[in-house]
């Protein structure tokens, strides 16, 4: 015996609803788009033209499908052609693949994924889930929608730039020994700009142009073979001109495009190449990607942004700026590991945020090991004399202050180091254990007085209970969301290009890993979980009911026969 099953029979088209479970995911990402203030949405109003499918329904489909690791614009159509959830969310809807795109990567959606983001926070602050005493900070290179093969380097770009100003003087200089073409007016003696280029390269054109109405005027077979040799010079370096200023034009822009940057990619001008942890060949291989800074608390992706740097140190200023400006109020603790630490950001953070850094150096963990407190060659381990200011080696020689040097890097960041100096270090029996400073040179003493007060300030923090118990939370919560994105959600690649672009569908990845983990924390099945109650069935019947009625309605004022069943 088995179930009723005929294809001939019309089945009523009931609400999708229906069909979802009281948990589906598709429940949770409606809740949360719909929290979103309906001013976000004015931006996409047009008062002409055919009416556009509603943002809040866009907004569900991508994010809905993003939680069910899709990707592509051509797969999420289908989804909403085949998923029951996704029809749901769309509403008999089905806008084509070109519409999503063109959604996913518009301006305007920068600010609802933002929204979505403010609003997950506070629903999880609501929910108890996140305590709002600590946020953990790290960073993950995502690969660009790039060719690995489409590098341009800054160093290469400014080795044939020299290269052509030295080429371009030296010609012209010819030119005019030649007597070829009359003096130009130049601003500079080192380089000739585009004008100047253009200028002789015109010059030259109208010279060739002589030359060549001579030729042409002239019936002697010995003139014209006379004239044409001597056309030849000046042709040559017309076109030797012509590519100087193609050549020129190109690196002005590549140096325009390099910004602080020492790569980019042809295809993707705003990605850099990076050394990624997945070279299986070990050879150092890079390709272009994108630094995604990512803000955590709970295990949930609270702020992130995408940096083109390709160390972390120079990131989290700006990032820090970024998620008070965009997303919420920092809280009193910063926690990262050592890639971040640095003494500008330990100054940033203690001095013009009040807030408290718990973030680790390079030699932290190093510093730890007997071998590096037992090395009497480590200047750390020296004896220091407070009252004469000065240290004392192993072979007891002192090496007292001489002067302070001030140091400023290529970003403008300013440290100061007390000099040491030993007295004599000839004859030394220690010397070649002690340093390895020319022979007739003393051992010197670079000393970052405001350097190593804050790697005090930051062991002294760990060291605490409480402080100490948060930094060891960090990588049971922002290390887990890289993964939960790139080995449970699959997004391991962009698929579009440019800054901006790369934002908005990073947004979309993360706020999916969130409400995947959300859904998972509270279900127990499927790990799907519906924010809100679960409705009345009371109330699904009644549904149910007015569309019985009306589809019978409908379907009786034709002059066809329909057959209904309803089980």
């Amino acid at each position: 015996m088995f179930k009723h099953y005929n294809m001939n029979q019309v089945v009523l088209p009931l609400d999708l609803e229906v069909k979802l479970e009281k948990n589906d995911i598709a429940y949770t990402v409606n809740d949360l788009v719909e929290q979103i203030p309906d001013e976000a949405f004015s931006q996409f109003s047009r008062k002409t033209g055919c009416p556009s499918y509603h943002p809040k329904m866009m907004m569900k489909i991508i994010l809905c499908a993003y939680t069910q690791s899709t990707f592509s614009g051509r797969k999420i159509e289908a989804l909403v052609k085949d998923s029951v959830r996704m029809m749901w969310l769309a509403q008999g809807y089905e806008p084509s693949y070109r519409t999503i795109n063109r959604f996913r990567v518009d301006p305007e959606v920068k600010e609802l994924i933002r929204q979505c983001f403010v609003q997950f926070r506070c629903q999880l602050i609501q929910n108890k889930l996140i305590e709002e005493e600590a946020i953990f900070i790290d960073g993950t290179k995502i690969e660009a929608n790039a060719n690995k093969f489409t590098f341009v380097w800054r160093k290469a770009t400014e080795k044939f730039s020299t290269s052509l100003i030295e080429k371009s003087n030296q010609m012209y200089d010819e030119l005019l020994e030649d007597e070829i073409i009359p003096g130009i007016e130049r601003e500079s003696s080192d380089e000739l700009s585009i004008e100047e280029l253009s200028a002789i390269e015109n010059q030259l054109d109208e010279k060739v142009q002589v030359y060549d109405q001579e030729i042409e005027e002239n019936d002697d077979g010995q003139e014209r073979k006379r004239l044409r040799s001597e056309r030849k010079k000046p042709k040559q370096y017309r076109k030797q001109f012509q590519d100087f200023i193609r050549r020129k034009l190109k690196y002005q822009l590549d140096m325009k495009i390099f910004g602080d940057r020492n790569s980019y990619s042809k295809t993707d001008h705003d990605a850099t190449f990076m050394r990624m942890k997945d070279d299986y060949m070990m050879n150092g291989q890079l390709k272009p990607a994108y630094n995604v800074q990512l803000a955590t608390e709970g295990q949930f992706a609270l702020a992130y942004d995408v940096f083109p740097n390709p160390t972390d140190t120079r990131t989290l200023r700006p990032f820090l700026n970024y998620i008070e400006d965009n997303f919420f109020e920092l809280p009193n603790f910063i926690v990262a590991d050592a890639g971040y630490g640095s003494e500008a950001n330990y100054s940033d953070i203690i001095e013009n945020r009040a807030l408290t850094p718990l973030i680790t150096y390079n030699q932290y963990r190093k510093e730890k090991q007997r071998k590096y407190k037992n090395d009497p060659f480590n200047t750390h381990n020296w004896e220091y004399d407070e009252e004469q200011d000065c240290f004392i080696c192993p072979n007891n020689q002192r090496l007292t202050f001489r002067y302070v040097s001030n140091r400023t890097d290529c970003y403008g960041f300013t440290r100061s180091f007390k000099v040491y100096e030993c007295e004599d270090c000839s004859g030394c029996p220690l010397r070649s254990m002690c340093t390895k400073a020319k022979e007739g040179n003393n051992r010197r003493i670079l000393y970052n007085q405001k350097w190593e007060q804050q790697k005090e300030y930051t062991r002294k923090k760990l060291s605490e209970e409480k402080t100490g118990e948060i930094y060891g939370k960090r990588k049971i919560d922002v290390e887990p969301v890289f993964g939960f994105l790139k080995a449970n959600l699959g997004f391991t690649r962009m698929s579009v290009r440019g800054k901006a672009k790369v934002k908005n569908e990073l947004g979309f990845a993360f706020m999916a890993v969130n409400l995947r983990k959300y859904a998972a924390m509270n279900s127990g099945h499927n790990g799907y979980y519906n924010i809100n109650p679960a409705k009345n069935g009371a109330n699904h019947l009644k549904l149910m009911i007015g569309a019985i009625s009306n589809y019978c309605r409908l379907v009786m004022s034709q002059p066809l026969f329909y057959t209904f069943f309803v089980i």
